[in-house]
């Protein structure tokens, strides 16, 4: 095919002189690894291979180009290098003798993961597969390519090497339906950390590097590196099974290290010394209630973890009304010896001393109690048969089926493309703020899915208008009850945490200075929790010992 000649196969720009492109840096006359495919081999009549941009134990993913789309894709070869090769000159896998069995086993499995995953391209956090096909003795995945930037990228640029909950929850949250889909349909991803999460250019935060050899305990003979920090410690030796709750250890590491700024401690060396430690600093600017989530989905060992995404989703989604624990190096030892029994009511487990310069938190959920999970039941209501005979209304008039518009992820322009739902219906829209779903996306429906009506019938479809924010009031000197009726009226929950009072202070006041979690005039999501310090009675210094 002539149409790539004057294509960089590493980025499909056009080359202006010579074979290193101007776009990218990369040299189109370097010679490629004999156990890859040769840059503008053509693949199912359409795919031009290029450059190898990723590889794991199992997987080896090219950049390509889509003839018949004229656009940029990834292209994802099953090529687990452990069992399998090329000889030179041939394009076909080889499989030594020994292993035939185990790759046409894998190979079921590449195909199965891939075919699921194409089963749900309408999952925001997913990139779409567009193909899949068997071809060169082995099977082949086609997505789309999207310009995207790693998480890792993101909070490197970023100038603190952080982000604050307000903005992580905006990108983490809704990954959690998509997350919660796959585990429903049995993949276990085994992947997630910073490179695998991405930031697409629509706003939506996406997740890539699926693979077998990650996803399930067949990964000894595929090979399999784990990612320090992020890999749960079931992946480091066989004691226990991968399981969904290896994925909620990994997408809690993600947001740990967006709040913190750090890496966690890698599972094998958290087992000898189980401690995660916050900066007072940053401690601070966390909510409470997300600190327990990540205490519980960090649990080092996987019978004591967060179990599932609707459990962990409640406990980040949610403030519980539990007293936080104080971080403060100058709060009254009785004062936290008090948090501390409100903490082992959720725990069940002694809490850990106090630090000065630290809030531990691992230690703080060895034993979760399991919220009761609502049943989410997937329903794609893509095409709606009236019913056979029209007479069955009493008027004449034919019935329809009314579709689920709400559980499939579909948005505005779904519908409007939808010509077979507008011509049984008269859709209008609407749009509401939802903490739970994300923007773009419908959520709520005026008539009840699967219900009969008449063809014609007004449904109103409301469209998520995401979170609902409010800059969060200045109540830095209220008094305790008038600061409470401030934040409440302005639509957040509220917990207040006692402090020292050497004497100086008026009781029941609001510090003035750092006394709110989040600070004053901080866009913050409504209902969610806001912190604030209040001075207690003064206390003498006579008073100050015998506590101590």
């Amino acid at each position: 095919m002539g149409l790539t000649d004057n294509l960089c196969m590493n980025c499909f720009e056009k080359l202006t002189s010579g074979s290193v492109c101007r776009n990218c840096g990369f040299d189109n006359d370097s010679v490629t690894d004999m156990l890859y495919l040769s840059r503008k081999t053509v693949l199912a009549k359409r795919y031009i291979v290029g450059n190898v941009i990723a590889k794991d134990g199992s997987c080896v993913t090219y950049i390509g180009y889509d003839a018949e789309r004229n656009a940029a894709v990834s292209i994802h070869e099953f090529l687990p290098g452990n069992i399998a090769n090329r000889l030179e000159g041939n394009y076909d896998v080889h499989v030594r003798e020994r292993y035939k069995k185990s790759f046409a086993a894998y190979k079921q499995a590449f195909l199965k993961l891939w075919k699921t995953l194409k089963g749900l391209n309408s999952l925001s956090a997913v990139i779409p597969v567009l193909d899949i096909f068997e071809e060169n003795e082995t099977a082949y995945a086609v997505c789309e390519k999207m310009n995207t930037v790693s998480l890792r990228d993101f909070l490197i640029r970023n100038t603190d090497n952080n982000i604050l909950w307000d903005k992580a929850r905006l990108m983490f949250m809704p990954i959690l339906t998509t997350l919660e889909r796959l585990h429903e349909n049995g993949i276990i991803h085994g992947a997630i950390n910073p490179d695998n999460l991405v930031l697409c250019k629509d706003g939506k935060v996406r997740l890539t590097g699926f693979s077998i050899s990650t996803s399930s305990d067949l990964s000894e003979e595929l090979g399999f590196n784990p990612v320090s920090g992020y890999s749960a410690l079931e992946q480091y030796h066989n004691n226990h099974k991968v399981c969904p709750a290896t994925d909620i250890y990994a997408f809690s590491a993600c947001i740990y290290r967006s709040l913190v700024g750090t890496n966690p401690p890698e599972a094998p060396a958290r087992e000898i010394n189980d401690k995660l430690m916050i900066p007072n600093s940053i401690a601070e600017k966390i909510p409470a209630h997300v600190i327990r989530a990540l205490g519980g989905g960090l649990q080092i060992y996987p019978e004591n973890r967060i179990q599932d995404v609707e459990d962990f989703r409640e406990l980040l989604s949610a403030a519980p009304s539990v007293v936080a624990q104080s971080a403060s190096a100058s709060a009254p030892v009785q004062q936290q010896k008090d948090n501390d029994e409100e903490l082992q009511k959720v725990s069940k487990e002694k809490p850990a001393k106090k630090k000065n310069k630290a809030i531990i938190i691992a230690a703080v959920l060895a034993v979760i109690a399991i919220i009761a999970a609502a049943v989410y039941v997937i329903k794609f209501s893509g095409v709606v048969d009236p019913p056979e005979n029209p007479s069955d209304s009493p008027s004449g008039t034919a019935m329809v089926t009314v579709p689920d518009f709400c559980t499939a992820g579909y948005t505005e322009s779904d519908v409007q493309n939808q010509a077979l739902w507008n011509s049984q219906f008269k859709i209008e829209f609407d749009s509401d703020f939802s903490k739970d779903v994300e923007e773009g996306v419908i959520f709520r429906q005026s008539v009840d899915a699967n219900s009969q009506v008449a063809q014609g019938t007004p449904i109103v479809l409301t469209v998520s208008r995401g979170i609902e924010t409010s800059p969060v009031p200045d109540v830095g000197g209220l008094n305790k009850d008038e600061a409470i009726k401030t934040l409440e009226e302005a639509g957040f929950k509220v917990t207040v945490m006692t402090v020292y009072n050497d004497g100086t202070n008026a009781a029941n006041t609001v510090k003035t200075s750092g006394g709110m979690a989040p600070e004053e005039d901080t866009v913050y999501a409504k209902g969610e929790e806001v912190i604030i310090q209040v001075y207690g009675e003064p206390v003498t210094e006579s008073e100050s010992v015998s506590q101590d």
